[in-house]
């Protein structure tokens, strides 16, 4: 399916414009498949958000950080304004550093808290990844931006990432269950536990930090289930493997209550033209060119017709509900402030290179 043919068809606007245009959003996850051009498309939508908001921050949460590389600059854990804009800052952060840190900067206040802190992590399958999440998060709402993007790991991680909110609700409560029931038994182990020296503060210290993690995690939570604050785009290429794992991706986050309606198919090859075009051209020039032209024409050729069968597939998966942004593979990377400029009109603009 052509670009030309999208629009002929009744369908969602088949770009990102939608994402612009919806000024409630504060959350926008971009993810998929690794290599499809995640850190490209979160480069390229945090540019045109800074154009309509006053204030965009991009988060890096892949701990192989692309930021800097994209931006061709250095970035770091703190919000670094990126060259030629005045309202648009990234960051590359490791979440399970900045609690490791919290930690240590803790242990002279409270070593009995910190080590029944560290109990409480190390008994839950998965909660320090969670913990991790939640001072991420907690770090980010603290940041006054009007809107985040995050670049998220390939789908895997990224699932894990967005299953903490729910994870932590669940354990939190579980932990405060027991609080209620057994809250005798928990003030004397504290007691042990801390030599007799004021356990009731080391107790409440604990409980305190319990708190204001499962509130801000309520807080993220509720807001990640809201569709007027928080959306995902996915990405991906016109391959087998990329499509497939999109379906999974759009099944999960549908599962977690989390809105997605874009997704933004990259390294497309001529998206104004399908493979009959081009075929067409092909037989009507072919012998006129050199050996190795023909066959790198072939071979080319090939790959259009293989990608137009995945475009069509994604369109009748996604198109009557979807916003589908066919994104062009160009001939050099995007790299760089002045090529992720241009790059990004495509993204809300999609040229139709036929006139």
């Amino acid at each position: 399916m052509t670009a030309n043919e999208i629009d002929d068809a009744d369908l969602p606007d088949p770009s990102l414009k939608n994402i612009i245009d919806q000024t409630t959003l504060q959350w926008v996850f971009v993810g998929g498949k690794g290599g499809v051009g995640k850190t490209t498309t979160s480069c390229c939508l945090g540019v045109q958000l800074a154009m309509s908001r006053k204030k965009v921050l991009l988060v890096s949460t892949d701990p192989a950080h692309n930021l800097s590389d994209a931006f061709c600059q250095k970035i770091g854990r703190e919000p670094t304004p990126i060259n030629g804009f005045d309202n648009l800052c990234a960051m590359e952060i490791d979440a399970s550093q900045e609690v490791a840190s919290e930690i240590d900067s803790a242990e002279d206040e409270n070593d009995i808290f910190n080590q029944m802190f560290s109990d409480l992590q190390n008994s839950i399958p998965g909660i320090d990844e969670a913990m991790s999440f939640s001072e991420l998060m907690k770090q980010v709402q603290q940041l006054d931006f009007d809107v985040v993007v995050f670049d998220t790991a390939p789908t895997g991680h990224t699932l894990r990432l967005l299953s903490f909110p729910t994870i932590l609700e669940k354990a939190f409560a579980k932990v405060w269950e027991l609080k209620d029931r057994f809250g005798g038994l928990i003030g004397q182990a504290t007691a042990l536990m801390s030599g007799g020296n004021n356990p009731a503060a080391a107790q409440e210290h604990m409980l305190g930090k319990l708190e204001e993690t499962r509130a801000v995690i309520a807080k993220v939570n509720a807001q990640f289930q809201d569709p007027a604050k928080t959306t995902f785009v996915c990405v991906c290429i016109p391959e087998f493997l990329s499509i497939y794992e999109t379906e999974r991706l759009v099944q999960e986050l549908s599962k977690y209550g989390i809105d997605s309606h874009n997704i933004v198919v990259n390294q497309v090859l001529f998206p104004e033209k399908d493979a009959e075009e081009l075929s067409e051209w092909y037989e009507a020039n072919a012998s006129g060119l050199p050996k190795e032209a023909q066959e790198i024409c072939s071979k080319m050729l090939a790959r259009k017709r293989m990608q137009d069968k995945y475009i069509g597939q994604c369109f009748d998966l996604y198109g009557d509900d979807f916003h589908v942004t066919l994104m062009p593979l160009l001939d050099h990377e995007v790299r760089g402030v002045e090529k992720l400029k241009p790059f990004s009109e495509l993204l809300v603009n999609p040229v139709d290179l036929e006139e």
